[in-house]
């Protein structure tokens, strides 16, 4: 954490010269501003990153208009005004470099469902790459985003996971880094690709050793959380303007999933590990929608005295309400499926508060051993 004038401050005391501008990028007067101020103070532009970014990850029907056009106008509109803007500055430059913070195009239907309003707006900034590098690789500049492969310590995973991210996230450093070797790429030769921050440092040449360095708690380095639009399926990213679509299975081909366990049996051992200290530290209320050979309702109130849990809907208005398969649950309960990861895939939805959803990932990772 930081402001624009604590940035500047430490690029000065590194040897570099800064010059913080406060901007709202969906304003063009103030953009067209700062780019001047920009060109006057170090003669011209040659690299712009293309960082701002809003963010939240709710429904459709949970997405208000005033949200959606929050997030279109800075993340897709934004990046194309100030693309736009410093496109003719760019043009002077000896090796000019647009840089967007941005995921690569994936297709998987899985990753619109749950969010489809923040998909579009982060997805608008990688159609940017995909067809300004395009467009202006006759003029020489490089387009060309940036994604991390796990999740990086910033303020919007911590929103979304709680204080406990660290252990399962990389320090921004890494992104950084990464960012810094492709903007050292040759512009002519380096455009057009979706590149993941530990790919490019490893091209470069940086070990496994120096990357498992990069984790907030190398002791943890093997359970990092995977980034949320990364695919272990390489072949539904688009990269290098080849578009492949991960097509889903017919359902005819799809065996029947069971669990090791049934609900009822994983909820016992939940009552057996609920205590004050977990209540005094979660105070949330949860109510689980289970679906399968039976769909069921059931509750976990971690609010209220020693906790408790079972049958039916909650006793009083739940802080969240989480809907998933059978088979998904017991993975989540097991510690073989990440609250995060598996909302962000669609295997989980989530109704209310998604930070006090998250809180659940300790009690989970306590029952592994118990089921």
């Amino acid at each position: 954490p930081g402001t624009i004038y604590t940035a500047a401050k430490e690029v000065e005391e590194a040897g570099g010269q800064a010059l913080p501008c406060v901007v709202d990028i969906r304003e063009e007067s103030q953009v067209a501003a700062a780019i001047n101020q920009a060109v006057e103070k170090f003669g011209g532009i040659d690299i712009l990153v293309n960082n701002a970014s809003a963010i939240s990850l709710t429904s459709t029907t949970d997405t208000d208009m005033k949200r959606y056009d929050l997030m279109q106008s800075i993340n897709t509109r934004g990046t194309f005004l100030v693309s736009r803007m410093c496109i003719p500055y760019l043009k002077k430059s000896a090796n000019p470099h647009i840089l967007n913070l941005s995921p690569p195009l994936n297709l998987a239907p899985h990753w619109f469902q749950n969010h489809v309003a923040y998909t579009i707006a982060k997805y608008g900034m990688s159609m940017c790459v995909l067809g300004m590098a395009e467009e202006f690789r006759r003029d020489g500049i490089a387009v060309n985003a940036l994604w991390p492969k796990t999740a990086i310590l910033t303020a919007a995973i911590e929103m979304l996971t709680g204080k406990g991210s660290a252990r399962h996230s990389r320090k921004p450093e890494i992104v950084a880094d990464a960012a810094y070797a492709i903007l050292c790429k040759d512009a002519k030769s380096f455009t057009g690709q979706f590149t993941i921050d530990e790919e490019i440092l490893r091209a470069d040449g940086v070990s496994q050793v120096q990357i498992d360095q990069y984790a907030c708690e190398p002791s943890n380095k093997e359970n990092l959380m995977p980034d949320f639009f990364l695919d272990v399926n390489p072949d539904a990213i688009i990269s290098s303007h080849n578009v492949k679509i991960d097509k889903p299975k017919p359902k005819a081909e799809m065996k029947e999933e069971k669990p090791p366990t049934d609900v009822e049996h994983i909820f016992a051992a939940i009552q057996a590990n609920l205590n004050e200290e977990l209540v005094q530290k979660v105070q949330a209320i949860y109510q689980f929608n289970v679906t399968g050979p039976e769909e069921r309702t059931w509750f976990l109130d971690l609010k209220n005295g020693l906790g408790s849990c079972g049958k039916g809907k909650a006793p009083s208005t739940p802080d969240a309400t989480l809907a998933m398969s059978d088979v998904n649950f017991y993975k989540l309960f097991s510690g073989n499926l990440k609250p995060a990861a598996a909302f962000m895939t669609g295997k989980l939805k989530i109704h209310g508060d998604l930070k006090k959803a998250m809180k659940l990932e300790k009690l989970m990772g306590s029952l592994k051993s118990k089921l």
